[in-house]
């Protein structure tokens, strides 16, 4: 077979498409390549396999992993298909995606301390010993903040807004269920927390004054919310300049039930709609990454965004 055929049928693929639009913009690992576009390891194994044999792709190792690229220069009638090719990324229904996730990859590897937290969280799990868990860091690192009025969005009962208001200047905990907010006012009296504040509210319109807390957290509420993207520049208007979001919640799943058993009105997001929705909200240095999975049917995944004013 010619170079020209090799070249035309290695390119006739919509995946193997989005592949040479995205290593336009620099080399990327089959995990980086996994995580922009949400395929499995083997399918893009597979697929960079036929462009490295079409000479379309080169790679280079370091140390354990490999990047991949295209090549250069290409010229002639090679490097009229390539252009051509990334002309027709553009055209599919995942290119908008696979370009946010990229700026997100590609921004993430100069946060070397991300990387270092991945590898510590990954040895946490493997490791046993004596007093190590989560919960204990949890309290050592409540220790460490700075007194912060924070706006705990969707906090249901307020878990969560209790542990911050042992440390924090001020808490608010929302949640539109009169019936929880009653609850986790009374607790909060009981306990003695004047500094937590329960207030009824919903996510897209939260009950607070413009530019009126250091940090908004919402820790598993986004996916109950109606407008997700209301809710979130709901949140940067009520954020001071500087201030900052935190977003703990699902990663897009396809597990329909929990529609029905968690009153889920989202089946989680993907890092490219938080990214969006971010951005629209002026949020700037935004992080995203996934930080945990669940080792039991359906697996769930947690992605933690962030994002600062």
């Amino acid at each position: 077979m010619s170079s020209t055929l090799r070249s035309l049928r290695a390119l006739s693929d919509p995946t193997r498409l989005r592949i040479a639009a995205l290593l336009e913009r620099d080399e990327l690992s089959v995990n980086e390549l996994q995580e922009i576009t949400r395929m499995g390891q083997s399918r893009i194994s597979t697929h960079l396999g036929l462009l490295l044999d079409s000479a379309l792709v080169e790679a280079r190792r370091e140390g354990k992993r490999t990047f991949y690229r295209l090549t250069h220069p290409a010229n002639g009638d090679v490097g009229q298909f390539v252009q051509l090719a990334i002309r027709g990324a553009h055209e599919l229904p995942e290119h908008e995606a696979d370009q946010i996730n990229l700026k997100r990859i590609l921004a993430r590897r100069h946060e070397q301390a991300q990387v270092y937290f991945n590898q510590i969280a990954g040895r946490f799990d493997r490791v046993y010993g004596p007093g190590r868990s989560w919960q204990a860091f949890g309290h050592l690192l409540l220790r460490i903040l700075p007194p912060l009025t924070v706006a705990d969005l969707g906090a249901g009962e307020g878990l969560l807004s209790e542990l911050l208001a042992r440390r924090c200047k001020k808490v608010f905990a929302v949640d539109n269920s009169e019936r929880i907010v009653a609850f986790g006012a009374a607790k909060a009296k009981k306990n003695g927390l004047k500094n937590l504040e329960f207030r009824l509210g919903d996510l897209q319109s939260p009950p607070l004054d413009p530019q009126s807390v250091d940090l908004v957290i919402l820790s598993q509420a986004l996916h109950h919310a109606d407008s997700p993207a209301a809710a979130l520049a709901a949140a940067g208007r009520i954020v001071r300049p500087r201030g900052q979001i935190m977003i703990l919640d699902l990663l897009k799943h396809n597990f329909e039930q929990a529609r029905e058993l968690y009153g889920d009105r989202w089946l989680g997001f993907a890092e490219s709609d938080l990214q969006r929705w971010l951005e629209e909200a002026s949020f700037k240095k935004i992080e995203i990454s996934v930080v945990a999975r669940e080792e039991q049917p359906p697996h769930f995944e947690t992605v933690l965004a962030s994002g600062e004013k």
